[in-house]
């Protein structure tokens, strides 16, 4: 271990430098950032210059916290009545006819088709509605149903949504509503904006450093506009030029001509291809979409079709054949997750349902302030206190370790900083549980050390037992400790999730600052004073 390789002291120096170098940005304003950004030449790597900095929660800058709720009720009287679409579209096709007409139910429809051999033919499509519940993954679909078919000996049938059912249009219109919500949120130009489900039914939406909830309101009634148009030639008039996902953003030419809006489009769900096993979305419209599409992709074949979202295309699939039935599918190169997001983008068209504010407030900057300084104050304390008791445990030895927990501290902050993670209140109470964690590395090395010199070996020997033989020591508790913390990552949400990330790092820093730096410090001190026992 006294055996110092210039080259891999070098490297270790250098990743050291580097990773505090990353939280220097943190000690600069936002507009002297934007400065520096603003001021450096083209050349320069951006990842190079002091400009990314940790973004603040809503905890520490204030800001604006809404939290919304679906409207059960709304998206259940919607369910239905899409539902009404579909029987009477099959009713159609089937050309079968009811002793008085279609009727409405609170959870679903009802009808009485008086023939047996037309119920015969009529059950299997109806049936066909009641797809079952699950999600796009390696063992299919779970067994429940989302719409219950029920046959009276009368003629009498009935369709109703399952509770399962409505459960899963909650869920996933919840989804949709979020992805609707994080593009308008990000309209706003902010950073760092937490959009996540509470419960099932309920979205939280917390913008840090705006301090205008009524403005928030505002963004948050908007929808996105999702219109289906065709690719036009370039130099045809009465085009827009709009960029385009699978072009890497290259603008190409759209029709200004609307076949269908997203208003009528009823769902997209992600699939996969019974004959290629690739991935596809599979989408539907309502009746009145469905006879526009119909039309469009009849008369217009061979030609790209371009999904438009908020003037951006998303997808612009080749017209193969008509699709005159209401629904179709989009293929192409896609993964597994490249077509859930698809598919979310597209039922993202509109708010699936009416959302009602049930809890809005303003966290004040100088609220934040307090914490950040009642933060800054506990992290001050808790480091004096933690180098105090290792210097009067372990002297010189002591200061080693002091110089490795600064050095813990100042990487935690710059990979912060490199990976725009966000600090909270509850990371900075993270940061103060790693700096007592930090130095537990350093305590078995030291005993350790302590024991071996105890029992008769030499200086030498003593140093060397107490990195070889605590290292698996220290790999075994970390190991623990992050397995506690990836399981807070993984399940836990907002402010939990910030005390995680905060203490994964910390732990990762620690096997560096208290093993490798440590280990060459001491080295170092070894071979520059040539002492014959150790300092404490």
């Amino acid at each position: 271990m006294l055996r110092l390789q210039a080259r891999k002291v070098i490297l270790v120096l250098l990743v050291l430098i580097f990773g505090c170098g990353l939280a220097v940005p943190n000690l600069f304003s936002p507009e002297t950032r934007k400065a520096i950004e603003q001021g450096a030449p083209a050349w320069i790597p951006r990842f190079l210059l002091p400009i990314h900095a940790m973004t603040l929660g809503l905890d520490l800058q204030g800001g604006s916290h809404v939290l919304l709720e679906i409207d059960r009720a709304d998206l259940i009287r919607s369910q239905v009545t899409q539902l009404r679409d579909d029987v009477r579209r099959i009713l159609r096709e089937e050309r079968v006819g009811l002793q008085g007409g279609i009727g409405l139910t609170p959870r679903g429809v009802q009808l009485r088709v008086p023939e047996a051999a037309d119920r015969a033919k009529l059950m299997p499509k109806l049936r066909e509605l009641a797809q079952p519940i699950g999600t796009l993954g390696a063992f299919g679909p779970s067994g429940n149903q989302s719409i219950e078919v029920t046959e009276n000996p009368d003629g009498l049938i009935q369709l109703n949504v399952t509770e399962a059912g409505a459960n899963l249009r909650i869920r996933r219109a919840v989804e949709q509503a979020m992805e609707v919500l994080r593009r308008r949120v990000d309209a706003l130009g902010t950073t760092e904006p937490n959009i996540q489900r509470q419960g099932l039914d309920r979205i939280l939406v917390q913008v840090p450093g705006l301090q205008d909830p009524q403005r928030l309101k505002q963004i948050l009634g908007e929808t996105a506009k999702l219109q289906f148009r065709m690719v036009a030639d370039a130099n045809a008039g009465d085009v827009d030029m709009l960029p385009s996902q699978d072009q890497g953003g290259q603008p190409i030419p759209i029709s200004r001509q609307v076949i269908v809006e997203g208003e009528d489009l009823i769902d997209a769900q992600p699939a996969f291809d019974q004959r290629t096993s690739q991935p596809i979305v599979n989408f539907r419209f309502n009746i009145r979409g469905a006879q526009r599409f119909g039309q469009a992709t009849t008369e217009n074949l061979g030609r790209q079709l371009a999904i438009v979202l908020d003037n951006k295309v998303i997808s612009a699939p080749v017209i193969q054949s008509p699709i005159t039935g209401g629904s179709g599918q989009i293929s192409g190169n896609f993964t597994v997750e490249a077509v859930n997001n698809l598919a979310i983008l597209l039922r993202a068209g509109a708010l699936p349902a009416k959302m009602t504010i049930v809890e809005e407030r303003t966290v004040g900057p100088g609220l934040g302030q307090d914490s950040i300084q009642a933060g800054k104050m506990a992290t001050i304390i808790a480091t004096v206190l933690v180098i105090l008791y290792m210097i009067g445990n372990y002297g010189l030895f002591g200061i080693i370790a002091s110089i490795a927990l600064l050095v813990h501290v100042c990487l935690i902050l710059g990979l912060m900083s490199l990976l725009g993670a966000t600090m909270t209140l509850p990371g900075i109470a993270g940061i103060v549980l790693t700096i007592g964690t930090a130095v537990d590395s350093n305590v078995l090395i030291y005993e350790r050390m302590r024991e071996e010199s105890r029992l008769g070996r030499s200086l030498v020997s003593a140093l060397e037992a107490g990195f070889t033989r605590a290292f698996a020591t220290i790999i075994d508790s970390n190991v623990t400790m992050l397995i506690a913390a990836v399981a807070l990552f993984a399940l836990g949400s907002g402010p939990v999730r910030g005390f995680a990330v905060v203490f994964i790092l910390g732990i990762l820093t620690t096997v560096i600052t208290a093993v490798t730096l440590t280990r060459m410090l001491i080295a170092l001190w070894y071979r520059w004073a040539r002492p014959k026992a150790l300092p404490f």
